[in-house]
């Protein structure tokens, strides 16, 4: 195993002394290969052309000297530091670290970053990084090859959002550009580089104060305290169907998390779609009722969430949306649950009044390869100034867990 193991950022700037002792002292140098062509690597080091990080790693263990490993920026941020500190290396490691590209990049475009959601696309998940680009305003997106600012544009169709490419940052070819999300496709862009998303601010509490939790919008938490909020938190109007008791129920069996993409199917008020937002999925809101997709938008806004509120007719608006991890159906009936299945989300939750109905729907669950549970809902509620019943209501709620293919 090597003696001593030093990985040094590096961010364009001049390398600092203890950067330049530690590489002035290596008998093995790994990086790319910009890093290898620096003045200060010694002449009799063995070099090796940092691609698979795994595969140096294990070349660093076997070596008997000193070793010293670069990266640009901060190598512990999102970088090589994990992989070579992973137990099967074994080695121990010494880190001075550089200014990171999600810093620079904010720099160059004089905004704050404590509030930005950072994440890291590939082109086998880029959508879960465009997922979390549609729930939130402000994402540094740390691109790859074939999941850079083109194919991000193109995942956000319908989508507004305003994009800062910053492209070979800390070099003599650095280029910021500022483009609106719907021009940037048009464009070829250089890789590595960092895009920051921006757009869609929340109103309310979330514009306003100071932040104080790092990776949340300013004034995070927003809104009221909890999910499965009753109707007052609405402006008291729900439609059948949105009750606090089976919002609950459904949001639990489908769990929207941070990079899902959750449709909303016969959104109504809106109510579920905002609450599956507060959990920081992206959310697609459908209704063929226009006005209920303005009020999805209005109570987004009240809340200080993200979603997309599509106005059309299921199932023929769902052939143009981008696949779904999550579905709740409010409303469609057999076609429309078959129609989601066919797209193969993780889970579909949805309800119905009768068990006639719930049979059927049921069975399109299961004859589209899902596991089916039904559970029969009945919620009391209460005035307990006179401990009387104000309203009851009884409901089949149906979950859908996906099949895995054999």
């Amino acid at each position: 195993m090597a003696d001593r193991v030093t990985v040094i950022g590096w961010d364009g700037s001049p390398l600092t002394a203890v950067a330049r002792a530690a590489l002035g002292a290596a008998t093995l140098v790994a990086g790319a290969a910009h890093h290898l062509a620096l003045p200060e690597v010694p002449p009799a080091a063995e070099r090796i052309r940092l691609g698979s990080v795994t595969l140096a790693a294990r070349r660093i263990a076997q070596h008997r000297g000193t070793a010293v490993v670069l990266a640009d920026g901060d190598p512990g941020f999102f970088g090589v530091v994990r992989t070579l500190r992973a137990p099967e290396h074994g080695l121990e490691v010494e880190v001075v670290p550089a200014v990171s590209a999600v810093a620079a990049a904010f720099a160059r475009a004089g905004m704050p970053w404590d509030d930005a959601q950072i994440v890291v696309a590939h082109s086998r998940d880029l959508r879960r990084a465009v997922n979390v680009c549609r729930a939130h305003p402000k994402v540094a997106v740390l691109t790859s090859p074939g999941a850079g600012p083109a194919e991000l544009a193109l995942l956000l169709d319908g989508v507004h959002r305003t994009f800062v490419i910053c492209e070979d940052l800390g070099t003599e070819r650095e280029r910021v550009t500022v483009l609106t999300s719907d021009k940037v496709a048009d464009h070829v862009w250089r890789d590595p580089n960092v895009v920051i998303v921006v757009g869609g601010s929340p109103a309310g509490a979330a514009a306003q104060g100071t932040g104080w939790l790092a990776g949340h919008e300013v004034g995070y938490p927003t809104g009221p305290r909890g999910w499965g909020l009753p109707a007052r938190a609405y402006g008291g109007v729900l439609g059948e169907g949105e009750s606090a008791q089976l919002r609950t129920a459904q949001l639990a069996r489908l769990g929207p998390r941070m990079g899902d993409l959750v449709w909303d199917i016969g959104s109504g008020s809106g109510a579920a779609a905002v609450e599956a937002a507060r959990f920081g999925a992206a959310v697609i809101a459908v209704d063929a009722d226009p006005d209920a997709c303005g009020r999805a938008a209005a109570l987004a806004r009240r809340h200080g969430v993200q979603l997309q509120a599509v106005h059309g007719r299921a199932p023929q608006i769902l052939e143009d949306l981008p696949e779904p991890d999550v579905v709740r159906i409010g409303a469609g009936g057999v076609a429309v649950v078959t129609a989601c299945a066919a797209r193969r989300p993780e889970r579909i939750v949805t309800h119905a009044a009768t068990r006639d109905e719930a049979e059927e729907l049921g069975r399109a669950l299961a004859d589209g390869g899902y596991e089916v549970e039904c559970a029969l809902l009945q919620s009391v509620e209460l005035d307990t100034s006179v401990w009387v019943e104000r309203e009851r209501a009884v409901v089949f709620l149906l979950s859908g867990y996906r099949v895995p293919h054999p």
